[in-house]
């Protein structure tokens, strides 16, 4: 009988527990899960797959293919080397942009570092934090009064850029001719630098230095990586060069301390009195080159592009920039207040920059747990937003793929869709800047030539910008009549 009760004990405490764990298993909420997605290969995860897409020129293939695969507009993936959330639409480039340095920092791969050594001993930071100081720097030279001064410089330089590469010749191939411009302009810009055999020298190796950026990190003879880590021994070695003669011409008085940025750096102290050493200082300036040239040339080339494709667009820009010229006497500089008047040319400009952007997306680092868009991302997990995820999405651009620069008329696209610049904190500093070259060229281009592309399907290569295969050849057609 004891033992009948005690089983009757038994079944009962059992019941008990068992109706308790079931009511503290359906009460706890459920903890948010991974993201959708997965690692792909050991090491490279799905690295290959996201650069390859961008070498057969549809870099958003690797995008949309994830974001209609799991029906989500956050996905998880393994990218350069680290786990990755890809955040999607303008929720996500909202989220990523407002939360910097709250939730998310700025990350560049291992690579980097590789590319851009800190030689400073005595000073060992990362290029994150390198990266940090110089955007503190950078507003000095990118204030309206000094984009004021640059526009005069601006169009000296694309004058002579003009009559040196384009005029009295009947094929050229754009893409170099547009590197070798908004190059040029950022050494006379950053360092003074007129001689344009000085900026031929550097323009290779800085071709080979930008490939190697954005590129799967192996350091074996022969690959994109090592040749851009050879690269920028090369250009920091030439840089060091320029920054002990600029020493020189300083203390000699030669030069000024406020020409131009390395004046700038070498002249001014930190908080602490002290002055940046020169291998600082090249890496800065080295930097700023990359920033200040690689992306203009990139839209400069594809407003060749597009014109050539358009010509009732390239109606609408050249009779604006007539409109200009004619108010110009002979040999008059443009300035601010002609470029303000470009609004249709910078409409068409923003859909080149929609369509081909040349940043094609940013990585950001957790530096948090935190829950987006019900999906859990973990501490140190790496975060990437794409530019193609709203450019190029019928949701936010009707017919994405159709040029039509009225969509940048009255208020213009909706927030946090159209990022060429990025946005947020950490929007490109060297926004301002990029618009002034641009339509600086875009007025000089129409106001010589008509022309027409060579190769009428040319292909386009991301790698890590959009670049025509074999650098958009057109065959020039002058007017008549110069202004």
């Amino acid at each position: 009988m004891e033992l009948y009760y005690a089983s009757l004990l038994c079944l009962f405490v059992s019941a008990v527990v068992l109706a308790l764990h079931l009511l503290f298993y359906k009460s706890k909420p459920s903890s948010p899960s991974l993201p959708p997605g997965k690692t792909g290969w050991p090491f490279l995860g799905e690295s290959l797959e996201f650069l390859s897409t961008g070498w057969k020129g549809h870099p958003e293939k690797f995008i949309f293919d994830r974001v209609a695969r799991y029906s989500s507009l956050v996905f998880r993936t393994h990218l350069l080397g680290a786990p990755a959330a890809v955040l999607c639409g303008p929720s996500g480039n909202k989220f990523l942009f407002s939360n910097e340095n709250k939730l998310v920092q700025a990350w560049w791969p291992s690579s980097v570092d590789k590319i851009f050594p800190n030689d400073n001993t005595s000073n060992q930071t990362s290029s994150k934090e390198e990266a940090i100081k110089m955007r503190r720097m950078l507003p000095t030279f990118f204030k309206p009064e000094a984009l004021h001064r640059y526009v005069g410089i601006m169009d000296q330089v694309a004058r002579r850029h003009f009559a040196d590469g384009w005029e009295n010749r009947q094929n050229v191939v754009v893409f170099p001719l547009s590197k070798n411009y908004t190059f040029w302009l950022a050494c006379r810009l950053f360092l003074s630098i007129e001689d344009p055999a000085q900026v031929e020298r550097f323009a290779e190796p800085f071709n080979l230095l930008a490939s190697g950026l954005i590129s799967i990190p192996i350091d074996l003879p022969g690959t994109p990586f090592n040749k851009g880590i050879k690269a920028s021994a090369y250009i920091r070695k030439e840089l060091v060069g320029i920054i002990k003669q600029r020493k020189t011409d300083l203390s000699d008085g030669k030069a000024s301390p406020t020409q131009d940025i390395l004046s700038h750096m070498l002249t001014t102290s930190n908080e602490d009195g002290k002055f940046m050493h020169e291998a600082d200082i090249a890496n800065k300036i080295l930097g700023l080159l990359i920033g200040g040239h690689d992306t203009a040339s990139s839209a400069c080339t594809f407003v060749v592009k597009y014109l050539a494709e358009l010509p009732e667009v390239y109606e609408g820009v050249y009779r604006e920039q007539m409109e200009i010229a004619k108010t110009k006497k002979e040999g008059e500089l443009l300035n601010w207040e002609d470029l303000q008047k470009m609004k249709y040319s910078w409409n068409v400009a923003c859909e080149v920059l929609r369509l081909a952007p040349p940043l094609q997306g940013a990585f950001r680092e957790a530096l948090a747990d935190f829950t987006f868009n019900g999906f859990s991302i973990p501490k140190g997990w790496k975060l990437y937003w794409s530019a193609n995820s709203t450019h190029k999405n019928s949701d936010f651009f009707p017919e994405p793929e159709k040029f039509d620069p009225s969509r940048f008329e009255g208020s213009g696209p909706a927030p946090y869709t159209f990022v060429p610049f990025g946005g947020g904190p950490r929007m490109c500093p060297g926004k301002e800047y990029a618009r002034l070259e641009i339509l600086v060229f875009m007025h000089h281009l129409v106001k010589r030539f008509k022309w027409e592309k060579m190769i009428p399907d040319e292909k386009i290569v991301v790698d890590p910008m959009p670049i025509p295969a074999k650098g958009l050849p057109i065959r020039l057609i002058p007017h008549i009549s110069q202004n």
